[in-house]
């Protein structure tokens, strides 16, 4: 598993979607997932601090965890089926792990609130990490070594999969990233 952390959400100014970029700790490796708007809200809220007056879904779910003895231990998104990703909480109530199923976005908004680590799997990011190339200073595709071995000695991955990918890559690719990282510490 490899630790991330919330880069940024990022919203496209053509259609209104919403990202969350994860990037890898100590690397130039990144992550985008497409999220909704509310997920997106949830997650910006609880990174800048924000404590809304009542409790937020995700708020509500941290305070079960709380009031039944349970700590939030850890998230994975641990992996992607048709451009589709998949996560789970791990969970810790006395001696018992309990993992449980959740969007990505859900499991992402919980953990920033329970200030709980989060993980990628590391076949998940060989299928949909993206790499920020600092010399050309531009992002790019991720490439496994074994994607680039002749076909001789390994079959073609399954082309449908990257098709459905390329929408990350096309919105990743049109993002400033070294512009935000030295605007970072100015406002």
């Amino acid at each position: 598993m490899i630790r991330v952390t919330v880069d940024s959400i990022r919203v496209s100014l053509l259609t209104q979607h919403r990202v969350v970029v994860l990037r890898e700790a100590d690397s130039r490796r990144y992550l985008p997932i497409w999220i909704g708007a509310f997920e997106a809200d949830a997650i910006a809220l609880a990174l800048q601090g924000h404590e809304p007056q009542r409790p937020m879904t995700h708020d509500l779910l941290k305070s079960v965890f709380g009031e039944l003895g349970s700590t939030i231990s850890h998230i994975v998104i641990n992996d992607i089926q048709d451009s589709t990703f998949f996560a789970r909480i791990v969970v810790e109530q006395g001696s018992h792990t309990i993992e449980i199923d959740a969007r990505p976005s859900d499991a992402i908004a919980l953990a920033v609130r329970a200030d709980a680590p989060i993980f990628v799997e590391t076949h998940v990011f060989e299928a949909a990490g993206v790499l920020f190339d600092e010399e050309e200073g531009a992002v790019s595709e991720e490439r496994p070594a074994e994607a680039t071995a002749p076909a001789t000695e390994e079959p073609e991955p399954d082309s449908s999969a990257d098709e459905g990918l390329s929408l990350f890559r096309d919105f990743i690719n049109t993002l400033d990233i070294d512009d935000e990282e030295r605007n970072k510490g100015k406002s």
